[in-house]
């Protein structure tokens, strides 16, 4: 029997039958996917196959071919990745200016490992009614920085549902991952799109500013015009997994594009002469912020901190 996982709680899984039945799963113990060393290795969007013993449970027996998928390390285990969505359309990461803050290399983590597994990105705003002047102008900032790059930006409102109609268009016939940090407004903006998906919403501590998580698994929703979104538990950091440092670059478009004119082919774009990436820096063609994130994901590596999986 085939069916389509929609949603994982870590313990089971509740999978969508090619008939329309919804049966919940377990997978066996020693069920492992082969090249991927993963704290899941069933994930939210795979086609899988299953079957019912006699006592009537069923077991998630054969995972087919993904299209794509998305991982990141896992936070517990640096040797492991945890895949966040399979066969994947696309992902919308939501970012909030503030309340609480989505900085630039946690964007830019996130962009570089959606390239790493070809899965194109979209940017969306949220919160743009409640934001000072200067927040807006950091706001129009970035959306130019983006949309240059070539990373579509949405500005919205998901209290006000103010650009959800826009969204509601991007999201047809196609499955989308939603991302973000905790408390940037993921389940409100998904309760807007779809009043009846009922995603729990929470406040934000006042405290420390910061998110409370209120997804604790992640889960699938059908849109209307044959479309999916999957709703993802907030992420506080984003540890990338499996990239060798001379790939890094290859996931920042404008540094990899640049880097064709450096003096060395293995140029690192740090001190090497020559290097055609630093002079855009210093010519501002290449952003500041972007620059940095690059090099904050190369000191990763060099620290072993995101371990490469066996």
């Amino acid at each position: 029997m085939k069916g389509l996982v929609i949603k994982n709680t870590g313990s089971w899984y509740l999978v969508k039958t090619d008939e329309g039945n919804l049966v919940e799963c377990k997978i066996k113990g020693n069920f492992r996917l082969k090249g991927i060393r993963s704290t899941n290795p069933v994930a939210v969007g795979d086609y899988v196959q299953i079957i019912l013993n006699q006592e009537r449970t069923a077991f998630i027996s054969e995972i087919e071919d993904r299209k794509n998928y998305i991982i990141r390390r896992a936070s517990n285990l640096s040797k492991q990745s945890h895949i966040l969505a399979a066969n994947l359309d696309q992902c919308m990461l939501v970012v909030t200016i503030s309340r609480p803050e989505t900085s630039t290399i946690f964007i830019d983590r996130f962009l570089a490992s959606a390239e790493a597994y070809r899965i194109p990105v979209k940017l969306v705003f949220n919160k743009i009614d409640i934001y000072t002047e200067d927040e807006l102008r950091y706001l129009e900032a970035l959306v130019h920085l983006y949309t240059t790059i070539g990373y579509p930006c949405f500005k919205v409102s998901a209290k006000q549902e103010e650009g959800i109609a826009t969204l509601k268009e991007e999201l047809k016939e196609r499955v989308t991952l939603f991302s973000g940090h905790s408390g940037v407004g993921k389940s409100t903006l998904i309760n807007a799109i779809l009043p009846d998906a009922a995603a729990k919403t929470g406040e934000i501590s006042s405290y420390h500013l910061k998110g409370m998580h209120t997804t604790t698994f992640s889960e699938m929703f059908p849109v209307p015009g044959n479309g999916y979104i999957i709703d993802t538990p907030g992420i506080k950091g984003f540890g990338t997994f499996d990239m060798e440092e001379e790939e890094v670059s290859h996931y920042f478009r404008e540094i990899f594009q640049a880097s064709a004119d450096c003096r060395y082919g293995n140029c690192t774009h740090r001190h090497e002469p020559g290097c055609a990436v630093r002079k855009a820096v210093e010519q501002h063609l290449i952003s500041e912020s972007r620059y940095t994130s690059y090099l904050n994901m190369l000191e990763d590596k060099e620290e072993g901190k995101y371990r490469t999986g066996f």
